[in-house]
């Protein structure tokens, strides 16, 4: 084997992560598709089984699981739960579909399914509320955002949520930006919470408290060295986000 690697052999390196990779996906029972991704995207699809099925759980951090189907084919996923409502009409096949139509951008039929599985035992639903709130935002429907947000407000989930962030954006969009900012500041945490952190950020640069705002992005990015590789990864976008409103604000100084 040491030859084979230090030899010149390193070809036989994805030859054996694929049936390494394909031995502990058997062994676990793990789903069929996983073998066809190992198998027809040897290296790719290894270091993916590796990362989602290995990695993850063994460690301690919530990652979110990788959706092989929709990694390769988005639409793969809505079809199949389609199909699955279609044949199976419960609350749950309609809440799993209108939250893949969220991800996937189609508010509008998402918005319908929320409010159609609001019947019965479910009419007070708090994951399906939650959810209607960032999909009204996405809506403009920021005047119906608030009623639903009361319902959830002392809920411990809905505290730093998206629909608590979304919440705090329909209040500044209805024209209460001291309720808005309050809100806002509640999200606040250090290491933490950068998304709703950032958008902060950009209420200050709206509400013209350009100083404010210069401090909250780089409380941010000043942050970053002190986490994780991990953490940095899953916000990597924010603190890039952040970047480029530190630079808008400093070129907007100047003029």
């Amino acid at each position: 084997m040491m030859n084979m690697l230090f030899g010149g052999g390193y070809y036989y390196i994805p030859l054996i992560l694929e049936a390494l990779c394909a031995i502990h996906c058997l062994r676990r029972g793990t789903q069929q598709k996983w073998l066809w991704i190992i198998i027809f995207l040897p290296v790719i699809g290894s270091c993916i089984y590796i990362y989602s099925e290995i990695l993850t759980s063994r460690s301690g951090i919530r990652i979110p699981k990788v959706d092989v189907g929709a990694v390769l084919n988005p639409g793969v996923k809505l079809k199949r739960l389609e199909e699955e409502l279609r044949f199976t009409d419960t609350f749950a096949n309609k809440t799993k579909l209108a939250d893949a139509y969220l991800d996937a951008g189609f508010v509008d039929k998402a918005v319908e399914l929320y409010q159609n599985s609001l019947t019965g035992a479910f009419a007070e639903n708090e994951h399906v509320l939650a959810q209607l709130i960032v999909a009204y935002y996405e809506q403009g429907r920021y005047a119906e955002i608030i009623p639903i947000a009361k319902k959830l407000y002392k809920l411990p989930q809905f505290a730093r949520s998206k629909a608590h962030m979304k919440y705090a954006l329909a209040l500044e969009n209805t024209g209460e930006v001291t309720l808005a900012e309050s809100e806002f500041k509640a999200m606040k945490g250090r290491y933490s919470y950068f998304e709703p952190r950032y958008e902060y950020g950009l209420f200050l640069v709206r509400q013209g408290r350009y100083d404010d705002a210069h401090q909250i992005f780089t409380d941010i990015l000043n942050e970053v060295p002190q986490l994780s590789a991990m953490e940095r990864r899953i916000n990597k976008v924010w603190f890039g986000k952040a970047k480029d409103e530190l630079r808008r604000l400093s070129v907007q100084k100047m003029a």
